[in-house]
């Protein structure tokens, strides 16, 4: 694993709390740290969580809103309206606090009492035993990948890219066009649409794009020979990746849950189940830590075909 790049993070905390976290950034299973105004600073290591005596205030929240805007908050609204601002190496940092309604939606976030810095990480290789189960004859096969909330999804699906995007000498693959959907700037944590991680030379991003829109928008414009995106589940989704299929383009997604079972068996899915969008399943869970491959699904066969 990657030793976690913390000089971003360091640069936008208060002094005070800097002090207490020294240690914490030396853990390589670092995941979160929460911020609240006037409660205890909270740091979630793996599965578990370390409580300080340090109680933030209000001014030290304002400090860090200041310095992830570069001072400059009303250029960062849309950003903000959207609950979370990405800064510098690819860390997210979430926002809670009063919202501001405007014809239905959400216009910007006042009043900030709540912060989550969620840690950015790239694990180099941890998708290199699983690509025998996602290349064959030097094309991709369409992949979902079914997962429990931090289970690893993002980090695997983000090194599938750099796999498929640089190719792979070993097995004889050649590298493919990628074109990433990323509507939550979670897979190639762009910083001002630069990617922060290593995704492959061969891969473009539609960085804070809603999916729907943006596999539309990469068929017309990009002519990827793949097509990434993370979290499918609304009825939109599964138009643009049936619209995606028929255009010959080639499909890695996930979801949340816990087995092939619940692509099945939720209605919103029966399409893509109908029309065999999908030719293989992998499983994550936590188990053994996060990432752990539970099983691979073959779609064709309805049958497990590895398991750990």
């Amino acid at each position: 694993m990657r030793k976690i790049d913390t000089k971003e993070i360091l640069n936008i905390l208060p002094e005070d709390i800097k002090k207490f976290l020294e240690d914490v950034f030396l853990r390589k299973d670092l995941q979160e740290i929460r911020i609240r105004a006037d409660k205890p600073l909270i740091a979630e290591i793996g599965k578990e969580e370390m409580i300080y005596k340090y109680v933030p205030s209000r001014e030290d929240l304002r400090a860090i809103v200041q310095r992830i805007s570069n001072y400059s908050i009303y250029a960062f609204e849309e950003e903000i309206k959207k609950g979370y601002i990405t800064i510098r190496g690819g860390h997210r940092i979430g926002i809670c606090g009063r919202c501001i309604i405007e014809k239905d939606e959400v216009k910007t976030i006042k009043n900030i009492a709540s912060l989550n810095i969620r840690i950015c990480r790239e694990v180099i290789g941890c998708s290199d035993s699983l690509m025998d189960f996602v290349v064959k004859n030097n094309s991709v096969i369409n992949t979902i990948i079914i997962s429990p909330p931090k289970c690893g999804k993002t980090t695997l699906i983000r090194d599938m890219i750099r796999n498929i995007s640089d190719g792979m000498q070993k097995k004889s693959f050649i590298g493919k066009k990628v074109c990433v959907i990323d509507e939550r700037s979670e897979i190639a944590a762009c910083y001002n649409g630069v990617p922060q991680l290593r995704i492959g030379i061969r891969t473009d991003i539609l960085d804070s794009c809603p999916k729907s829109e943006g596999i539309m928008m990469s068929i017309r414009s990009m002519s990827p020979d793949v097509i990434v995106c993370d979290e499918i589940g609304t009825y939109k989704d599964m138009d643009s990746i049936l619209f995606a299929l028929n255009s010959g383009v080639n499909l890695i997604t996930t979801i949340h849950g816990f087995g092939v079972e619940d692509l099945y068996n939720r209605p919103v899915f029966k399409e893509i189940v109908e029309n065999k969008v999908f030719e293989r399943a992998i499983v994550l869970s936590s188990n053994n830590g996060a990432g752990t491959v539970e099983y691979v699904y073959d779609f064709k066969s309805k049958s497990i075909i590895w398991e750990s």
